[in-house]
């Protein structure tokens, strides 16, 4: 029996508008995350170890960042 494997496929966030010109995708699979601006997909994608990314929406969420 092979591992389970998770892949979202890419997804716009939950915290995006409708209408928002600041828009970005997530991509999660097993062992990794994708970020992408939905503007220019072809510039490519920040890509995470799920850890990291867990890290980065806490400090998000904590206000840590100037947004």
């Amino acid at each position: 029996m092979s591992p389970s494997v998770l892949d979202t496929g890419w997804f716009k966030s939950s915290r995006s508008g409708a209408n928002s010109a600041n828009c970005v995708e997530v991509r999660m699979t097993t062992t990794a995350v994708g970020v992408r601006d939905t503007k220019n997909r072809v510039a490519g994608s920040l890509v995470l170890v799920p850890g990291s990314w867990r890290a980065l929406v806490a400090a998000i969420r904590e206000s840590r960042f100037d947004l």
